[in-house]
């Protein structure tokens, strides 16, 4: 394993190249709602299954109506109605029209509709079901307002593609093409731990020297939103036999992926890396990355494993960078899972040279997305992402750009609209 520094890009590709999507399972529609499909899926289908009605009104044939006009309307004679699930029981002849409601089966005879809009009626009667009679003082095409079988989709049309994430649209289109089950991804598996004397419990007294842990809580939380199930095993102390403990006790669980925070150094008390290396190996453990260096990846015991850098916001942002493309490898997500946007610095930003992931906060001008950081950048500084709806991404080598300068920003909240209070 090389000691030098592995570019963002490089240590991503190998994380991503290690990765295989999960297994499948099939599961009920209604349960579907941010599950990853595992297959493509095409329609049975012609949707609509019928022409209907595009509007409330008149179906009518088109040819009926060619000499319509203000001076010269067609009268037609109503002979029923035809309401959305109950078709016409007869076929309508020349001459006549019917009352027909939004997405109600066109009759046969039928070609267009007319809008009640355009239909007046003989004294003070309303245009509906009851009239006997209607004018109508222009004409229309042929399909015109109606909703022809197959229009959204043909029997046999691609309707969603395997890896798309499903939601409440997508989901909807299944129901619509008499979907009761879908085959997804299952939802991967990840095992996480803390490391560290330091660290107790919320809600425990806390001593001098103390910490709570809140890395835990936060990757959990993490991989929930984006579709995992976690496994939230008890802080380790820096003892290396109780790091061990640990991960034995997290491939006892089966996981697909094992986390872990802090201990991934070459300090005295760091003990994660020796013990990965002893039962596995790893492929990297410094990455040339601000914040976060200290990150390491391999396998322990068979299983892939990254150990995050203790500090906060080093964890959360090395786990916006390297943990959630492997989360979406797993889930054999296919689609992109950052919204990146180009935004123009307020102020001038100073770095270190490493690739650099800015606490900001982006906000919308009248012609442009705009940027500032959130203030001290310090990788124990929570608050600075909390505070903050993006990481700006200076590349590496840069170590000062102006004011006014363009950069890519990892949006993590919509953008603040100008005006409104940050």
């Amino acid at each position: 394993m090389p000691d030098s520094l592995l570019s963002v890009d490089q240590a991503r590709a190998l994380i991503l190249k290690s990765i295989t999507p999960v297994s499948t399972e099939i599961i009920a529609l209604d349960d579907a709602a941010g599950r990853v499909l595992s297959r493509d899926l095409h329609s049975p289908m012609d949707l609509p299954p019928f022409a209907s009605s595009a509007m409330d009104g008149f179906a009518v044939a088109a040819a009926d109506l060619e000499t319509a006009s203000p001076e010269q309307p067609v009268h037609l004679q109503v002979i029923g109605e035809v309401a959305a699930g109950h078709p016409a029981s007869k076929a309508m002849s020349p001459g006549k029209a019917m009352a027909i409601s939004t997405g109600a089966v066109l009759p046969r005879g039928a070609d267009a509709v007319v809008p009640v809009e355009w239909v007046g009626v003989e004294g003070d009667q309303a245009a509906g079901a009851s009239s006997t009679e209607i004018a109508i003082s222009r004409g229309l095409v042929a399909g015109q307002f109606v909703r022809p079988s197959g229009q959204a989709l043909a029997a046999g049309d691609l309707v969603l593609k395997a890896g798309t994430l499903i939601r409440p649209a997508d989901l909807g289109i299944m129901a619509a093409i008499g979907q009761v089950e879908v085959e997804v991804r299952r939802r991967p598996r990840v095992a996480i731990f803390s490391s560290g004397d330091e660290l107790v419990e919320p809600g425990e007294p806390l001593s001098k020297g103390k910490i709570y842990d809140s890395n835990r809580r936060t990757l959990a939380a993490a991989l929930k939103q984006d579709g995992a199930e976690t496994l939230r095993l008890a802080v380790a102390p820096d003892l290396r036999e109780a790091v061990q403990s640990r991960l034995d006790e997290a491939v006892e669980w089966n996981p697909d992926l094992i986390l872990s925070t802090a201990g991934v150094s070459v300090g005295e008390h760091d003990h994660v890396r020796p013990v990965v290396q002893a039962n596995g190996d790893l492929s990297f453990w410094k990455v040339n990355i601000r914040p976060g260096k200290p990150i390491a990846f391999g396998r322990y015991r068979g299983i892939p494993f990254i150990g995050l850098p203790g500090n906060p916001v080093s964890m959360l942002v090395t786990y916006e960078i390297f943990v959630r493309p492997a989360i979406a490898g797993f889930a054999g997500l296919q689609e992109s899972i950052y919204t990146i946007v180009e935004v123009y610095l307020r102020e001038a930003v100073e770095s270190d040279g490493r690739e650099s992931y800015l606490r900001s906060i982006v906000q919308r001008s009248a012609t442009r997305l705009e940027a500032a950081l959130t203030g001290n950048q310090d990788s124990g500084m929570l608050s600075s992402l909390v505070k903050g709806n993006a990481l700006l991404r200076i590349p590496a080598g840069v170590e000062f750009l102006p004011a006014g300068s363009r950069v890519e920003a990892y949006l993590m909240k919509p953008p603040i609209e100008a005006g409104a209070r940050s």
